[in-house]
């Protein structure tokens, strides 16, 4: 298991050095003059001087090798620049919005977790019964609809409608049950569909026979061996999925003007703050990477066929 563990470790240090240097490559080549979106105020004609001088104390005249140089040399020591928009350090700007789409990520998993479990259950436990056919056609019509759709029906309904819950803002439970709900039931539809298939591969293996042959009861060999047996791609999926949620929640906080860390990177590129988005990158693809490490550590304690392969114990 430590010897896995540091393979993954090392797989994390290589992805994040080379995630920098695309995204610092990728914001270089983008269109657009950073310089110029700084400068100007209230459509204000800017000289050419101005510009020059602005470009000259930012540093962006120096050979783009050396831009890179100096900007690595600061992400080792965890400095990811100083914010175009706010003249803060980004790494305040993400960790005072982090905890707002945390809050989101957290409440959108209870969704869909309180919808995907208890329908793919029912539906691998009655194949074929009407609550089996129920949710297969919920699991495609959420699989079908788009995120940021879906979103918009929750707020003509709930919202502009019936006056129920808002349509945007936070600081109320209130606030949370709109965006939970899009990203919840969009995510549970896969879901759904992936617990049925793999609690039905589950319950036809030949030591779920044994032990039916045994007279162990229903129940025992539903909870503690055939759910045990498809942990193992359930758990893979959820990994991939929260590094989603995470990523994904962009357009859905922007949607419902939630201020969270997606709303704010999108008003990042809308004004080309250029370090804020490379330091958004790099926080997300670090925070997407080490769910991926832990994904990968836990599903080789649950399937020991797994260690068995990697010669682990």
């Amino acid at each position: 298991m430590i010897q896995r563990l540091g393979k993954r470790l090392i797989e994390f240090f290589l992805f994040i050095f080379l995630l920098s240097l695309i995204s610092f490559a990728g914001i270089k080549l983008a269109p657009g003059d950073a310089v110029r979106q700084l400068l100007r105020v209230d459509d204000v004609a800017v000289t050419n001087e101005q510009v020059e001088i602005q470009r000259e104390i930012m540093g962006l005249n120096e050979p783009v090798i050396v831009q890179y140089g100096e900007w690595l040399s600061k992400f080792i020591r965890l400095d990811l620049g100083t914010s175009y928009m706010t003249h803060r350090p980004v790494i305040e700007e993400i960790w005072t919005r982090m905890p707002a789409t945390l809050l989101l990520t957290f409440t959108s998993i209870v969704v869909l977790i309180g919808v995907a479990v208890p329908l793919g259950a029912c539906s691998a436990l009655y194949p074929k019964k009407w609550i089996d056919r129920v949710s297969r056609v919920l699991a495609i019509l959420g699989a079908s609809i788009p995120s940021f759709w879906l979103g918009l029906l929750l707020i003509e309904g709930f919202s502009v409608r019936w006056s129920i819950f808002p349509a945007m803002g936070n600081g109320t439970f209130m606030h949370l049950v709109l965006p939970s709900l899009t990203l919840g039931l969009t995510m549970a539809a896969v879901y759904v569909r992936l617990i049925r298939s793999s609690l039905l591969n589950s319950l036809s293996q030949d030591f779920i026979l044994g032990a039916r042959s045994r007279g162990i009861g229903r129940q025992r060999i539903f909870w503690l061996h055939a759910c045990r047996h498809s942990l193992t791609p359930v758990v893979t999926m959820f990994g991939i999925s929260v590094g989603s949620l995470l990523g994904g929640s962009v357009v859905i906080e922007t949607i419902f003007a939630y201020p969270g860390l997606g709303k704010f990177i999108v008003e990042a590129i809308h004004n080309r703050d250029y370090p804020m988005i490379q330091g958004y990158i790099l926080f997300m693809g670090a925070v997407i990477m080490l769910l991926h490490v832990m994904t990968d550590v836990i599903v080789g304690y649950v399937n020991p066929e797994i260690r068995l392969k990697e010669g682990g114990h």
